[in-house]
Order: C-alpha cells, then sequence, then structure tokens
C-alpha cells in the first residue's frame, strides 16, 4: 500500500475506533504496557517520548514512574485519540504529560531532547517501522534507552483471522505486514539498522480474555485495527464477519466468555 494511504487509513481507522478502545483493550495490553515500561527504565525527573501513543493506557503508568519533576509528551496520528488523551489530563491535572497529533515517521521535535522513549503496541502500524526507529533515536540524547512493544507471531496469536475475515469483504488492507515485527530477528534488525546498540529483547505469552461475546466483538471489530473498515458494513456483512470470527476462536471458548492466546515481543536498545 502506499506510505500517504495508509496513514490516512490508520488516522481514520483509529479515529472510528477511539470511542470504544479503552475498555476494549485495557486489561487485556496491561502485561505488555507494564513489560514495556520495565524495559524502558523510567526514572523520576526523565524526560520522556512516546510513539503512538493512542488514548494514553501506557502514558500514565510512565508519567507516575517519571514524577514529580519528569515529563512526557505522548504523539499519535489519531486526532480522536489525542483529544481522549488531552481530557485524561486535563481530569487528572497532570502539568508534566501532554499529547500531541504526530507522524511518528516525521517527529517535530529536536534532536537529542530526550531521556527515554517508548511505543507501546503502534510500530506494527507504521508504514516505515525503520524510519519511526530512526525517528526515535534522533530524538533521544546520547546513551538514552528506547523500547518498542509489538505483537508477536501470527502463529502465536489465536485471534489473527480477523484480518482475512474482514479483508475478504472489504480490501481494506488496514495492516499488510501486522505480524512482521514479531517474526524472529525482525525488530531487532529495524532497530540495529535505525542505530541501537546493546539491543535486548524477549517474548511474553498471554492471553486476551473476555466475558462474552459482545466484549469480545466490540474490541476485535469495533475498537481495533479494523474499525474503519467495518464501518463500511451492511448488517448483513458484519453478521457474516461475527459469525466467522467467533468461530474462527471456538476453541478458547470457557464458558460464556473467551481466553484467547497471544504473544507480545519487546525490545530496547540504547542510542
Amino acid at each position: 500500500m502506499e506510505a500517504k494511504l495508509q496513514l490516512r487509513v490508520q488516522r481514520y481507522g483509529w479515529d472510528a475506533a477511539a470511542a470504544v478502545y479503552d475498555d476494549g483493550w485495557r486489561d487485556n495490553l496491561a502485561p505488555a504496557q507494564e513489560a514495556v515500561l520495565k524495559a524502558c527504565d523510567l526514572q523520576p525527573g526523565q524526560k520522556v517520548i512516546e510513539t503512538a501513543a493512542g488514548s494514553g493506557l501506557a502514558t500514565f503508568p510512565a508519567a507516575a514512574a517519571v514524577s514529580p519533576t519528569g515529563e512526557i509528551i505522548a504523539t499519535d496520528l489519531s486526532g480522536e485519540m489525542v483529544a481522549l488523551g488531552n481530557a485524561a489530563v486535563k481530569k487528572a491535572q497532570l502539568p508534566n504529560v501532554s499529547f500531541e497529533r504526530m507522524n511518528c515517521e516525521a517527529l517535530d521535535l529536536p534532536d537529542d531532547a530526550f531521556d527515554r522513549a517508548f511505543c507501546s503496541l503502534g510500530l506494527m502500524y507504521v508504514p516505515n517501522p525503520r524510519l519511526a526507529l530512526t525517528e526515535m533515536k534522533r530524538v533521544l540524547k546520547p546513551g538514552g534507552r528506547a523500547s518498542v512493544v509489538v505483537w508477536g507471531e501470527r502463529r502465536c496469536c489465536g485471534w489473527a483471522d480477523i484480518f482475512p475475515i474482514v479483508d475478504a469483504r472489504v480490501n481494506s488492507e488496514v495492516c499488510p505486514m501486522f505480524f512482521g515485527l514479531g517474526a524472529p530477528g525482525a525488530l531487532m534488525h529495524d532497530m540495529r539498522e535505525a542505530g541501537f546498540e546493546s539491543i535486548e529483547e524477549q517474548r511474553i505469552q498471554s492471553a486476551l480474555c473476555y466475558e462474552n461475546e459482545d466484549q469480545l466483538l466490540s474490541a476485535m471489530i469495533d475498537g481495533g485495527a479494523v474499525a474503519m473498515a467495518a464501518k463500511r458494513f451492511d448488517q448483513n456483512t458484519k453478521a457474516d464477519v461475527e459469525r466467522e470470527f467467533l468461530a474462527s476462536v471456538a476453541s478458547w471458548r470457557v464458558g460464556d466468555g473467551f481466553e484467547i492466546p497471544g504473544e507480545f515481543l519487546i525490545a530496547s536498545g540504547t542510542a
């Protein structure tokens, strides 16, 4: 997909998902977000840049880690996500956090400005992940640390059929290389090519847990990566997608709910 088109798909797709994203994903993404923040080694007083921050599920724990004198700038391509983040900042009265709409492949920020950088489950959607990592390194001070978490290998993520199921109805190409960075060695290679050193990585096995079908479908279809494509479904098409996706995860049904396997990959390096 042409890069500018992919950026538009991501911007408006996450605008569409913003209203229901937190409720569908907050608990299930917490293990990955806790791990990436630990890998980033956040300390009080640091200045931190977060890219592809969404509504701030990882931003606010990071802000607590660098308080009271540290600062976080959280960036995202989606205006709706940025608005949600800034509304939460205002409600919580956090003077050290701000959200800004910004493309992580071209950060409108100075060189050597931050002590730490992190990206929590956003790099998979970027047209050129290596360019985004290069930008992350550029804005870090020498010796600064960056940590990134992405979804792992496709075979380890039991919900992965949502993409071909949706694409069979709508030619969305929402994230053609979604699991590419989760392949063995791929993320480390891109970080090395971006100029990071002393790179480390770890894989975390987890599960996406939902109490019932409605919660699962809301997260996967209305509040996730395929949200913009789903806006184009008529009632019959949406019902077909829901039935086919539920069949694809039927083996992980537990009572009325689901425990669907997933994998996260975390990589960290020094500028």
